[in-house]
């Protein structure tokens, strides 16, 4: 005999939920960060966009910082998980480098890793401006441990890996505040397209060989 369908959840379905609301909340909160800016944002406006209640949002992420906490983070840890993402593919250090560059300038086109780029530290307080900048160290030392790799195969030419590593963060950073989501150019294309102008600056220099003339 067949047991009726139960019309509770089970452990595993109500997590499911429980996370799904939780990112319905952080891509709301997220995207009004990014328009209006943190101060001009309140958890009232997100919570009138999802139809739910101000204290709706204390339950699943707490207080107006916390939830920009996390939006950074989540930012922060893409960026993470792309240059790990890197490290692993085959190919030359430059091509290494190059795909971690293009992943980078996507994900400062989406909604959390720009949000990353136009969160200022005095917005946060003590605890948090520690926690973001621990994650921007990280990320700042896989950029550079990728310009070594490339530097170590000869693949990319630069007398100053630290100046080039802080000159394509602030190049691929950028975009961050230009893009308009939903143009008439994707971000893909536009990462590729940017990267491919940086690469010609870092690429190994031929030696020229002068002419010979014949007289």
């Amino acid at each position: 005999m067949s047991r009726p369908e139960s019309p509770f959840q089970t452990p595993g379905q109500r997590r499911e939920e429980r996370a799904a609301k939780r990112q319905a909340v952080l891509r709301a909160a997220v995207q009004m960060f990014n328009e209006r800016g943190f101060h001009a944002t309140s958890l009232e406006d997100v919570a009138a966009s999802l139809g739910i209640t101000k204290p709706t949002i204390y339950h699943y992420l707490g207080n107006k910082e916390q939830v920009l906490l996390e939006c950074v983070t989540i930012g922060l840890e893409q960026l993470l998980e792309a240059a790990e993402i890197a490290r692993r593919e085959e190919g030359t250090g430059k091509d290494r480098l190059c795909s971690f560059l293009r992943r980078y300038a996507e994900i400062n086109m989406d909604d959390f890793g720009r949000c990353v780029i136009r969160t200022g530290e005095e917005t946060l307080s003590e605890n948090g401006r520690k926690q973001f900048r621990g994650l921007k160290r990280k990320i700042d030392t896989a950029l550079r441990e990728l310009i070594d790799e490339a530097i170590a195969d000869c693949t990319i030419s630069t007398s100053d890996p630290k100046l080039l590593a802080f000159t394509l963060a602030g190049a691929l950073n950028w975009p961050a505040r230009w893009h308009e989501p939903g143009g008439a150019r994707p971000a893909s294309e536009i990462a590729e397209g940017m990267v491919d102008i940086l690469a010609a600056g870092f690429a190994p220099r031929q030696a020229i060989t002068p002419s010979i003339r014949r007289h």
